[in-house]
């Protein structure tokens, strides 16, 4: 199986780091968030990479030619407007036809890809989405005639589940996806919800994305900890 990562956008809410390079390429711990997120899947079991570039390309294609692994990368600069779902399109065509991996190129979680490859199979569908828990970013606060009573971090249980990437995508995706100036997100995934072909798989996990400044440095701290938390449970 190969891995689709998207790593092609402008990265606008993390604009003190993306200036001159793209999101992916923010360095967590002395290497880019994009090296621990392919190290992460790599422990995995999965080597083949298709990195689908857009805004400055350029400085991930320069990146990977300096890897030194046994990874296989290859790096398609998807174009600048091109949205995630033509990311997807463009880079499944590359596949070979067959089910890939794919996600985003600026979070971490420690998602078992081989439960998940299995729960996908038993599922059917043409493709399935992790669902995670969203992370715990404000004080919750409850009041009674203006007076606080209690105040304290949201519980991310209370918060239902939202979409945190990792897909498991069959080639019969690329159907779904009208153009390339379409996102997956509100494109292909409605209509596959309106065929029943999308399946959940429940993450209960570390996830965290990387959309601030202050989750940059969260990161940071975490992945100087001997083992970083989206490296536990995870095989090798």
């Amino acid at each position: 199986m190969k891995a689709i990562i998207l790593a092609g956008g402008l990265g606008t809410r993390l604009s003190e780091e993306t200036s001159d390079k793209p999101k992916p390429m923010v360095p967590i711990a002395g290497q880019p968030i994009l090296w621990h997120l392919m190290n992460l899947i790599s422990k995995q079991g999965i080597n083949d990479f298709i990195i689908a570039a857009g805004y400055k390309s350029d400085v991930i294609a320069s990146w990977v030619d300096q890897l030194e692994c046994d990874w296989n990368v290859q790096t398609v600069d998807t174009g600048l407007e091109t949205q995630t779902g033509g990311r997807i399109s463009i880079c499944m065509e590359k596949a070979e036809e067959e089910a890939v991996l794919v996600t985003y190129g600026d979070g971490l979680a420690n998602v078992n890809i081989s439960e998940l490859t299995k729960f996908h199979r038993s599922a059917g569908t043409l493709a399935t989405i992790t669902a995670v828990r969203p992370p715990a970013r404000f004080g919750v606060l409850h009041s009674e005639n203006g007076i606080v009573k209690h105040f304290g971090e949201k519980n991310q249980a209370d918060s239902g589940w939202i979409n945190g990437g990792f897909f498991i995508l069959e080639p019969g995706v690329k159907q779904f996806i009208e153009h390339t100036l379409e996102p997956f997100e509100t494109g292909a995934i409605p209509r596959l919800v309106s065929q029943r072909q999308l399946a959940a798989y429940h993450h209960s996990g570390f996830w965290q994305p990387m959309d601030t400044l202050r989750e940059r440095n969260d990161l940071e701290i975490l992945a100087l900890q001997t083992t970083p938390p989206w490296l536990e449970g995870v095989a090798g």
